[in-house]
């Protein structure tokens, strides 16, 4: 039987450490070892390593081109979409290929949860267990960052997704207009125009460094949050669903809620400005018990209180920031790149 070979695309700015000393080294230790690296950069550099190609982009161009770049000098006939601040495990792609290769399976591509690494900073951790958690981001899916059982998906990000490249091509790769919402476009495409399957199966595992909370994690946030909410609108049937609603749901309670119930009190009335307020009280009361309770399951994981209390904070203005903007989104004609 013929052995596939796996071609592994990272675009980056630069050669940096973390490709130097976690990437690269975790690749070339995988235990099925027929594949090449194509790294994809905006910079020359004279750095080698065994099994890999470095290519500069000319012009200078976002991830979304450079991946494409990268699959056209691939070799492979599967690609494996890795970031530059991640690494994975020593079986990723012995377990993707496992899938790939059974058969009558229609399957265009397979991925799998991208975890904290356990020497990431209390900052980094705390915007982990913003993704990891159910009321962090249940509602869209902690599957990403967290293991769940297999299962087919219609949208998952690059930073651990495998795709075979004769249906990468087919859908014309990444549209570039939609960084960082690109790997949702294509998803969309390959499940929806190709009829394909993605399959998500916890075995094929990758370790993702986060943002640290505040401002790095925030700007992430803002920026899935603009794209969420304006695939909602072009891309309904993989991104206007409830989860990624209920954010924007929280906010407009969270602030127009008093509100509504100071006007109805203003015009004396009185028979619906309590029930409001009970409701009110009730809702809000039930999301502060819900937040305490995952701080809770935090501490007694980490047995770290600065952790608990940071990663609650977190969820918060998270939820705050990520409903604004994906109102915001929804509402624009286009995005800038």
């Amino acid at each position: 039987m013929k052995k596939i070979f796996v071609s592994v695309v990272i675009p980056i700015i630069k050669i940096n450490d973390f490709l130097r000393k976690e990437t690269i080294p975790a690749l070339l230790k995988q235990s099925y070892d027929n594949l090449e690296i194509i790294i994809i950069t905006d910079k020359t550099s004279k750095e080698k390593f065994s099994k890999t190609r470095i290519i500069p982009s000319w012009p200078k161009t976002g991830p979304a081109d450079k991946r494409d770049l990268g699959v056209v000098k691939a070799k492979g006939e599967i690609i494996a979409f890795l970031d530059d601040d991640s690494y994975p495990e020593k079986d990723w792609l012995k377990k993707a290929l496992e899938i790939f290769n059974s058969k009558g399976n229609n399957i265009a591509g397979v991925c799998g949860p991208t975890l904290t690494p356990p020497h990431n900073s209390l900052q980094q951790k705390a915007s982990g267990y913003v993704w990891s958690t159910w009321l962090g981001s249940g509602g869209a899916g902690t599957y990403r960052a967290e293991i769940v059982p297999r299962r087919e998906v219609d949208d998952y990000p690059s930073v651990n997704l495998l795709v075979k490249k004769k249906d990468f091509l087919e859908v014309g790769g990444f549209d570039s207009h939609f960084w960082p919402g690109e790997d949702t476009k294509i998803c969309f495409d390959l499940v929806y125009k190709l009829g394909k399957k993605i399959i998500y199966d916890p075995r094929v595992l990758v370790y993702h460094h986060r943002r640290a909370v505040f401002k790095p994690h925030l700007q992430q946030i803002g920026r899935y949050a603009l794209h969420r909410g304006h695939f909602a609108r072009i891309l309904p049937k993989t991104s206007l669903r409830i989860g990624y609603l209920i954010p924007s749901f929280f906010v407009l309670w969270l602030f127009g809620g008093p509100i509504l119930i100071f006007l109805l009190e203003a015009f004396s009335l009185c028979f619906l400005s309590i029930p409001l307020y009970l409701l009110y009280l009730l809702t809000i009361g039930l999301y502060c018990f819900l937040l305490l309770i995952t701080g809770i399951k935090i501490y007694l994981k980490e047995k770290n209180l600065k952790l608990a209390l940071l990663s609650m904070l977190a969820i918060f203005i998270t939820h705050i920031i990520y409903g604004i903007l994906f109102i915001k989104g929804f509402f624009l004609a286009k995005l800038e790149r």
